[in-house]
């Protein structure tokens, strides 16, 4: 069966903006004539492909199906035509990055800021989200994880060093506790969790020396889903935060945090971007990339 491709694009925009009112702001058509272009399509196929309500519209089984089959290949054809946009001197276009928070402040946006000035034509948006997003569905260019987590149907690219994980508290913290000497000891502490999603579990404390690995399920009074938070409420005594330790490093050096359990912290690869690999990059993604990939 032959769809009209222009009612599949109107299904991905509904789809991805969650809204029948952005979508149709999005492709610049009324809302409905944007809801009976839906309609004939679920028509068509015998199936409904969205639930809709007052506040929101989410894809049915069905329609999660169609959007994963079509999504990559709409996301093909779109980077194709965009490199054709870009045959000119400097590359032009909108480069997506999603990223968690850490590595955008300390990787993403430093570099970026570089790179801008000397590119007019080029934007690059910086999506900050510390779960887990599919990048085709979502339609992004890139996203960025640590090494150890890239999937392997993509194409990764290292963007910065080795990193260490830090426990730190405040001193005050620790006037009345004393610091622990194994990561079992933990135990006996107040530890600030960290969730990054709303689906997730609470994130593991993961420790490694020579070669020995363990993993400690931490609890504490503080749970939060940033590490901006984790790192402000360690600073505000209410507990020790597991981190990466050049972003707490000022603190330490200022006195104003303290780490412990160096020894039980070993280094391990770092932040990648990543990229679908069967998706034909564009000028201003090489271009992004280049940047990135010489942070590595």
């Amino acid at each position: 069966m032959r769809e009209n491709v222009g009612d599949l694009v109107v299904f991905l925009a509904v789809a991805k903006a969650g809204s029948f009112t952005r979508a149709a702001k999005d492709l610049g058509v009324s809302q409905p004539a944007l809801s009976h272009t839906l309609r004939e399509l679920e028509a068509r196929l015998g199936v409904r492909l969205l639930n809709r309500t007052t506040r929101s519209v989410s894809t049915t089984e069905a329609g999660e199906r169609l959007l994963r089959t079509i999504a990559p290949h709409f996301a093909g054809i779109e980077g194709g035509l965009t490199a054709l946009t870009e045959v000119r001197d400097k590359p032009a276009g909108t480069v997506r990055i999603t990223v968690g928070d850490t590595p955008a402040e300390g990787i993403i946006l430093p570099a970026i800021a570089k790179l801008l000035p000397d590119y007019p034509d080029l934007r690059v948006e910086i999506s900050v989200n510390a779960g887990f997003v599919d990048i085709v569905a979502e339609r992004f260019d890139a996203g960025v994880r640590l090494g150890e987590t890239v999937a392997q149907d993509m194409v990764a690219a290292r963007i910065g060093p080795d990193i260490r994980m830090a426990i730190v508290g405040s001193p005050g913290y620790f006037r009345t506790r004393k610091p622990p000497v194994t990561p079992h000891e933990l135990s006996g502490h107040n530890c600030i969790n960290l969730r990054y999603t709303a689906n997730s579990g609470w994130a593991v404390w993961e420790f490694e020396r020579a070669g020995r690995a363990l993993n400690v399920r931490v609890e504490g009074q503080l749970l939060v889903n940033s590490n901006i938070l984790a790192r402000l409420g360690a600073l505000e005594g209410s507990g020790l935060a597991y981190l990466p330790a050049d972003y707490v490093e000022p603190f330490v050096r200022s006195g104003a945090l303290v780490s412990v359990l160096q020894d039980w912290c070993d280094p391990f690869p770092g932040y990648f971007l990543y990229y679908p690999s069967r998706r034909q990059p564009s000028a201003a993604f090489s271009l992004v990339l280049d940047a990135l990939r010489s942070r590595g």
